[in-house]
C-alpha cells in the first residue's frame, strides 16, 4: 500500500487522505507560494499504526525512499555532517484540531549534522539551540526515548512520526473531538518537511498572519510576529510576540510577500484565511493555511463583505452563517464607567464576556465548573490544560498573541479570551493571581473582555452592543429569501431564510 504522498504532486486526494495541514500547503504550492518541499503520510497509515501499535508494513521503507527524494531535492544529506538536512514533522487532521497533537522539530539533528550545521552557517549558537529545540521536542513528544536515539536520523525519523500518530489518541485529543463532533477514528495525517530556520539571525522570525482581523472581520492584515525564533515560540504563547505590521519595517520583501500571498489565499477560498509563516535570512515560507475559523460579528462581516466584493453570492453568505454565529455578533462588552475595578488588560483574543470564578489550573477549573462559571487564568495555556478550557467560561493569560493555543483553542470554541496581559502573574502552587498591584486567591470573580481586553474584579454591568450594518445587511438578505420581517429576533429570520436555500 502506498502510504506517503509527495508535496509537489498534483492530487485530487481530499483532507480526508492528505489531512488539512497536508491538503492546504498542496494547495498554496499551486497558487506558487513558497512551501518547503517535504511528503505526507497519510490517515490510513494512522488508523493502521493504531490498530496495530506500530508502523504499518512497508512505511519504513516508503519513508526511506521519501527522504532520499527529499536529499535530492534539497541537496542535503538527513542526519548528514556535510550540509545537513532537518526535517519538521507535524501532525495534520482532516479536521482542525489546533495544538491537539504532537509536533516535533529539527529531526535529523545529530551531533554531527549539529556540528555541519555550526560549520556551514559559521553560527554555533544557531546550531545547538536547533538541536537543543530538538531534544526539548522529543523528549516531550516521545517519553522514556533513550538518549542515544538522538545520533540515528532515521530512528528520529520514525519514532517522530509514531509519536504524532499515537498523539491523535491522547486525552486531550479525544476531549476536543468530543467537543467539536469529530469522529474518533479518522486518524492523523502527518506533514514532513525540509526544517526552515525561524532562529537562524536577525533577518529570521516566525509568525501567524491573518488576511483579515479575527475579532470585527475588517479587511486589514492582523496577527505577530517573533523575530530570531521558531514557530512554536509563537504558538505556544510563552513569549512576547511583535505586531505583524512590525515585518514592513525590518523586512520589507517579507511584509510585501506576505501581503501578495494573503491576498492570492482569500481569492482561492473565497473565506478570510490565516496563514502560519516562517523567514530565514530574509526569505518567507509558508507552513500552513486555514481557512474560516471566525465567530460572531467577524464571521457576519466577513460574509458580508464577500459576497458584495462580487467573490460569494448573497445566499452562498447567509449558508455559512450559522444561527449560533448570532450570538455573538451583538458583541456584549463591559460597560465602561467611573466605578469599573480594572485589575489589568491585555489583548483581546475572542469577543465576548465572561465572569466567572478564578481557576489558576486546568484540572481545578474542570472541578470547579461543576459549581458555576470559571474563567481559567493561566501564563499560557497548552495541549494538556484542553479538559479546563473545554470547562471554563473564558480564559485569561499572561503571555501570548492571537496566534498563541490560547487564543486558537478559544476562537475554535467561541469562549471569549485575553491574552498577553503582562501585568499578570499567575501563582498556581499559592493558588493566587497578581495584577495591577492587588492579589486575587482562587475562586474570586473576575470579569474579562475578549474584545477590548479589559479584565476586571468582580460582576461589572455588561451591555450588548447595537447590530452593525453588516448584521443588518445579512438580515435584509435573510427576509428576501424567506418573506420574513424584523419582527422575529435575529436568529428566526437567519435560520428560516436558511431552511428555503437548504430546501432549494
Amino acid at each position: 500500500m502506498d502510504w506517503i504522498r509527495p508535496l509537489s504532486e498534483r492530487t485530487g486526494e481530499s483532507a480526508d487522505v492528505l489531512g488539512g495541514k497536508g491538503h492546504g500547503l498542496l494547495t498554496l504550492r499551486r497558487l506558487g507560494l513558497p512551501v518547503p518541499p517535504g511528503f505526507v503520510i497519510t490517515t490510513a497509515a494512522c488508523r493502521a499504526f493504531l490498530r496495530e501499535g506500530r508502523l504499518p508494513e512497508g512505511l519504513k521503507a516508503e519513508l526511506a525512499a521519501a527522504v532520499s527524494r527529499l536529499e535530492a531535492v534539497t541537496g542535503r544529506r538527513l542526519g548528514g555532517p556535510g550540509r545537513p538536512l532537518a526535517v519538521s514533522v507535524r501532525s495534520g487532521g482532516g479536521v482542525s484540531m489546533p495544538g491537539m497533537m504532537n509536533t516535533v522539530l529539527n529531526v535529523g539533528l545529530t551531533t554531527g549534522a549539529t556540528a555541519g550545521l555550526a560549520a556551514e552557517t559559521g553560527d554555533e549558537r544557531f546550531a545547538l539551540d536547533s538541536r537543543r529545540r530538538l531534544l526539548s521536542g522529543f523528549a516531550s513528544a516521545v517519553p522514556g526515548s533513550r538518549p542515544e536515539v538522538s545520533d540515528d536520523a532515521t530512528r528520529q525519523l520514525e519514532m517522530a512520526v509514531g509519536a504524532v500518530f499515537s498523539s491523535w489518541d491522547t486525552p486531550r485529543a479525544r476531549t476536543y473531538r468530543e467537543l467539536h463532533g469529530i469522529a474518533h477514528d479518522l486518524g492523523t495525517a502527518v506533514v514532513v518537511q525540509a526544517m526552515v530556520y525561524g532562529n537562524r539571525d536577525g533577518r529570521s522570525g516566525s509568525g501567524v498572519a491573518f488576511g483579515r482581523d479575527p475579532n470585527t472581520g475588517e479587511n486589514v492584515p492582523f496577527g505577530e510576529v517573533l523575530f530570531g525564533r521558531q514557530g512554536e515560540d509563537v504558538v505556544s504563547g510563552g513569549s512576547a510576540t511583535r505586531p505583524l505590521a512590525e515585518l514592513a519595517q525590518r523586512e520589507p520583501a517579507v511584509w510585501a510577500g506576505l501581503l501578495e500571498a494573503l491576498d492570492r489565499i482569500e481569492g482561492h477560498y473565497r473565506d478570510a484565511c490565516h496563514v502560519e509563516f516562517t523567514f530565514e535570512a530574509g526569505r518567507l515560507w509558508l507552513l500552513q493555511v486555514r481557512p474560516g475559523g471566525l465567530a460572531g460579528r467577524a464571521a457576519v462581516r466577513v460574509a458580508v463583505d464577500l459576497a458584495e466584493q462580487g467573490l460569494i453570492g448573497r445566499h452562498e453568505a447567509l449558508l455559512r452563517i450559522l444561527p449560533h454565529h448570532l450570538r455573538h455578533a451583538r458583541t456584549p462588552r463591559i460597560e465602561a464607567s467611573g466605578t469599573l475595578d480594572l485589575l489589568t488588560r491585555g489583548l483581546g483574543a475572542c469577543p465576548g464576556v465572561a465572569t466567572g470564578r478564578v481557576a489558576t489550573t486546568a484540572d481545578r477549573a474542570a472541578r470547579m465548573a461543576a459549581a458555576g462559571p470559571v474563567v481559567l487564568v493561566r501564563p499560557q495555556t497548552s495541549p494538556l490544560d484542553m479538559h479546563g478550557l473545554a470547562a471554563a467560561a473564558g480564559v485569561l493569560t499572561a503571555s501570548g498573541g492571537p496566534g498563541s493555543h490560547a487564543a486558537v483553542v478559544a476562537r475554535s470554541m467561541g469562549k471569549p479570551a485575553v491574552v498577553g496581559a503582562s501585568d499578570l502573574t499567575v501563582d498556581a502552587a499559592a493558588a493566587r493571581v497578581r495584577a495591577g498591584g492587588r492579589t486575587l486567591p482562587e475562586g474570586a470573580f473576575v470579569t474579562i473582555d475578549g474584545t477590548g481586553g479589559e479584565v476586571v474584579a468582580g460582576s461589572p454591568r455588561v451591555v450588548t452592543a447595537p447590530a452593525d450594518p453588516h448584521l443588518h445587511r445579512l438580515l435584509e438578505w435573510a427576509d428576501e429569501v424567506c418573506g420574513g420581517g424584523p419582527g422575529r429576533d435575529d436568529a428566526e429570520r437567519l435560520t428560516a431564510a436558511r431552511a428555503v436555500l437548504l430546501k432549494d
